[in-house]
Order: structure tokens, then sequence, then C-alpha cells
């Protein structure tokens, strides 16, 4: 699974938008040292491709999870339907992974995410998901575990019909 963190590496960022086509990823944060990450929320691809394009929000790393007082952007600013100019944020992104000025430089992801989204526990019934799936019109929903760690994703392909006989016909076979 990949996971964000609550203060995020632009380089690291970008490496992952380039390199992956998900729609969207958890958020997880660490409350103490000594703690498991456990989940947070979730952030939608697009939401984090507008935020790469406004370079004043990113701030130097710090040693504790406290940021500078920086105006976060407004929900009307990240929220879009469709990338605005794909061509920009592709150089966006291939500058950030190779300008080694962006191993120092971070993002507050914190005001960003959806801190109400969905979650299952690892084994919650295949059927009742699916119901939640169909109602709530939900393309990904993560999966934890029980102290709220993030174990997966499951999103609405991984439960069409088709994909999801042959992986069950799999499973149950003998080995």
């Amino acid at each position: 699974v990949r996971v964000l963190h609550l203060k995020e590496n632009i380089a690291s960022l970008a490496r992952l938008l380039a390199s992956t086509s998900h729609g969207g990823f958890p958020v997880v944060y660490r409350p103490k040292p000594d703690h498991a990450e456990v989940f947070q929320g979730t952030i939608k691809r697009l939401e984090l491709c507008m935020l790469l394009q406004n370079e004043h929000i990113f701030e130097p790393e710090t040693n504790d999870d406290t940021f500078s007082s920086s105006h976060p952007l407004t929900y009307e600013k990240i929220t879009v339907e469709k990338l605005p100019n794909l061509s920009r944020l592709t150089m966006l992104l291939n500058r950030y992974t190779t300008d080694p000025q962006y191993q120092q430089l971070f993002i507050n992801l914190e005001p960003y995410i959806n801190k109400s989204a969905m979650s299952i526990q690892a084994h919650f019934s295949l059927q009742r998901t699916y119901i939640i799936f169909r109602t709530l019109g939900l393309r990904h929903l993560t999966v934890v575990d029980q102290q709220n760690r993030v174990v997966g994703v499951i999103t609405r392909k991984d439960l069409m019909p088709f994909p999801l006989e042959e992986r069950l016909r799999l499973q149950l076979a003998p080995q």
C-alpha cells in the first residue's frame, strides 16, 4: 500500500505521482515516535497535483510536526474535475524529482485530507463492502487493522464480478 504522511517530502511525492496511477491515497500519522502509523484520512490524486503546482506552500523540514503559519490553499483552488495543464504538471514532477532542493522541502497535507474518509476492517464482509461501494458511490476504500493501521486499499475495480470471481477461484484452488 502506498501511503502518505501528514508531512510529506516534495521529491518523494512527485516520484509517487509519476510512478503510479492511483486515484487516491491513505494518509497516516505517527502519534508518538514509538507508536505505529495510524490512518488519518485520504487525499485524491488530483488534489495532490493541484497542491504541487503551488510552490509557495512548500516548507523546509522541521524537527517537530509543526509548520509555519503559511495560509493553506482554499478548497476551490485544489478541487478540480480534471487537470488544467497536464504538460505543466509533468514538467514540474520531473523538476521536483531531479532538483536536489526539493529533497529538503515538505508539504503539510493536513489541511487538505478528507478526515471523514471511510475505512473498513481487514476482515469485513465482502458483501457489505460491495454494498458500501454501491450506495456511497466510492472509488476506493482504505482497509485497516484493529489498531487503525493501513493494511490495504480496495477499489471499485477490485469488486467487479469477473476479476473478483477469478481471484476467489485462485484463492480457493488447492495449492
